[in-house]
């Protein structure tokens, strides 16, 4: 028997690692594979098929004849599933290889899990300026690039630099928030993506002593955050998206704030789960800041998308989170403190 835990590693078919399962996967001593995971596809549906590739080849037919069948492409050549495919293909995955179990089916004392978009303001003049910039640099290399290769590594370079300044753009307000919603509530944790925010984040909200998740940490260093924050010796601690979305407990809040966002709607709803899940005694609150007019509203839209496509391939219907009201009335409150400042 092959187990793969956290499987959707092997959605991307040109990896060595999925060859190498897949070489694995096709040993005549092999009689069953199972795959495990709570997150099966990161961004878009068409990651199923690798998956479904190793368990039950040919269940969807090759990547060609999947795509033709289930997919069109997107202005960027990513197969995405076509909305009206997208049961039929829930229904072929329920029927043949997949066992799905939601946390409402088998933890009953679960609570509700919330979330909360929240527009915030940004530095325009400092935003603008760094477009600026992340655009001359981008047409200058764009124009002494040899290769397509180059080109397109110049592009994802500027995508991430107004990313970044995407999130200093707003970090002011973002600080503000986090300040008074700890006056509201006990202890919360903040996600964010670079480690330069990481770091002014960190700066900024010293005087709350916080806990930090970072990449590059020892295990050692890394448990010893988790363990300062989860016995109550700090009520704050400042995660990195990729570092800190999978394996650890932070059920000590259940406030959370994104004060950047991911491509992947997968990553965020990981990240959710380390507050919402065994041992969490009450509603999560999960709120993303969206900087105005900044990288952060396209963001937030592809995100949108993706959570449709990705939530009709994976189930029936939707999760219907209740408690918005309270979550309104919570950013009211923190709107109060901030306007009376």
């Amino acid at each position: 028997t092959l187990v793969c835990d956290e499987v959707q590693h092997l959605r991307s078919k040109t990896t060595k690692k999925y060859r190498a399962i897949k070489k694995l996967a096709g040993m005549k001593s092999i009689k069953y594979r199972v795959g495990l995971s709570g997150t099966p596809i990161y961004n878009h549906g068409s990651e199923i098929w690798p998956i479904v590739d190793i368990l039950k080849p040919g269940l969807l037919g090759n990547f060609k004849e999947f795509c033709e069948y289930f997919c069109y492409q997107d202005e960027r050549g990513r197969a995405i599933v076509v909305p009206s495919k997208r049961d039929g293909l829930r229904h072929v995955l329920q029927r043949d290889v997949m066992l799905r179990r939601k946390k409402s089916d088998v933890l009953k004392e679960l609570k509700d899990k919330v979330r909360y978009k929240e527009t915030i303001d940004a530095d325009e003049t400092y935003y603008k300026n760094e477009l600026n910039k992340i655009w001359s640099k981008l047409e200058e290399e764009q124009k002494s690039a040899e290769t397509e290769f180059s080109k397109v590594a110049s592009y994802q370079r500027a995508i991430q630099s107004e990313r970044q300044a995407a999130g200093v753009a707003k970090l002011h307000h973002v600080i503000d928030f986090v300040k008074n919603i700890m006056e509201i509530e006990e202890s919360v944790v903040v996600f964010c993506h670079h480690k330069s925010i990481h770091k002014l984040l960190h700066e900024s909200l010293q005087e709350f002593n916080p806990a930090a998740i970072i990449g590059g940490q020892t295990d050692k260093v890394r448990q010893e955050n988790i363990d300062n924050f989860q016995n109550g010796g700090t009520k704050l601690i400042v995660v990195g998206l990729r570092a800190g979305n999978l394996g650890i407990n932070l059920t000590r809040a259940k406030y959370v704030i994104f004060a950047e966002l991911d491509w992947s709607p997968a990553i965020h709803r990981q990240a959710e789960d380390r507050l919402h899940r065994i041992g969490q005694k009450n509603t999560v609150f999960a709120y993303y800041l969206i900087g105005k007019r900044t990288l952060d509203e396209h963001v937030a839209n592809i995100l949108v998308d993706k959570s449709y496509e990705i939530d009709a391939i994976m189930d029936e219907s939707r999760d219907a989170y209740e408690n918005k009201e309270k979550a309104k009335l919570i950013l009211a409150q923190i709107h109060d403190k901030i306007h009376t400042k």
